[in-house]
């Protein structure tokens, strides 16, 4: 299955022109509890988030589509920017090298990850992750993950991240996450 590379700069499909369907991969991730019916992760406050992120720098999305076209799983992310909120609250608990390399442009920051429930355990997550991951500029990788989102909360440190020691939340709504840091050379 291709992961075609979807940026800001690359010819169709853009990401606003999938829009619609990146939308519809997340209303059926996150349309099961404990996520349904929770403000937070409403499809509306989710498609904001996405487009807002468009004009972020360095904005890129991976998608994963069957072959019949049908979109089935995606990764997106931006150069973390060293003021974000979520980062500067717990820069007393990350190393040195991390901030440095933040302050340098050169931290990823994977926003989301996710793949349909038909499509899971088939390696896909993995596939887009290590696609992105790997094809960014940036040497290091930071995400967040919901604490008890589970298998996520676990795979993250089968592939190489750490886990930071702190937790935060992304809005006063949200719910807690966990960040992880993946450092230069330790994808694969």
């Amino acid at each position: 299955m291709p992961l075609p590379r979807t940026g800001t700069s690359t010819v169709p499909p853009t990401p606003r022109g999938i829009v619609d369907e990146l939308t519809s991969v997340y209303a059926e991730v996150y349309g099961v509890p404990p996520y349904a019916g929770d403000p937070f992760f409403s499809v509306e406050t989710f498609a904001d988030r996405l487009t807002a992120a468009f004009t972020m720098h360095g904005f890129e999305v991976v998608t994963a589509r069957l072959d019949d076209g049908a979109l089935v799983g995606y990764v997106h992310g931006v150069t973390l920017a060293p003021d974000r909120a979520w980062w500067a609250s717990i820069a007393d608990d990350l190393p040195a090298d991390a901030m440095q390399a933040a302050e340098a442009g050169d931290v990823f920051w994977l926003r989301e990850l996710m793949v349909l429930p038909k499509a899971t355990n088939q390696g896909i997550g993995r596939r887009l992750h290590d696609e992105m991951v790997g094809g960014r500029p940036e040497s290091w990788t930071t995400l967040t993950c919901i604490v008890d989102n589970e298998p996520a909360r676990s795979a993250y440190p089968r592939w190489g991240y750490e886990v930071v020691d702190a937790r935060i939340k992304h809005a006063p709504e949200s719910p807690v996450y966990d960040p992880m840091l993946l450092r230069p050379g330790r994808l694969g």
